[in-house]
């Protein structure tokens, strides 16, 4: 396995295995355990497939949730901010290249074919 392959690898498994962490905390320290091991296989799935842009927006998305949930309600609150943040950053992590590459396909000029369609004399 190429070094580059190792690195997201391990950078999936940390970042995921964090949000686990804070998911776990939210949700009572008996979930801790399996939501942990759980954000850590994840986390290596993503990373073997190369999601390093998808991390990014959990990254950012975990520290701009507990900062927010900071300056909103406290101390008390951080690890659900973050927890809520880094699943927040995921979703737009996905929809922001689907979204991309939607209007890519938009720009790009239709076919010069016509459309085989019945009834149409030119099919």
């Amino acid at each position: 396995m190429p070094m580059s392959k190792i690195y997201d690898v391990v950078l999936g498994a940390l970042v995921l295995g964090t949000v686990g962490v804070l998911i776990g905390l939210s949700m009572g320290i008996g979930f801790l355990p399996a939501s942990l091991v759980l954000g850590i296989l994840l986390g290596a799935g993503v990373g073997y497939f190369g999601g390093r842009q998808f991390f990014l927006s959990i990254f950012v998305g975990t520290i701009l949730g507990g900062l927010l949930a900071w300056r909103l309600g406290g101390v008390d609150v951080i690890t659900v901010g973050a927890s809520s943040g880094a699943a927040m950053g995921g979703f737009m992590g996905v929809w922001i290249p689907m979204l991309l590459d939607l209007f890519q396909q938009r720009k790009q000029p239709v076919s010069a074919s016509p459309v085989e369609q019945p009834g149409n004399p030119e099919s």
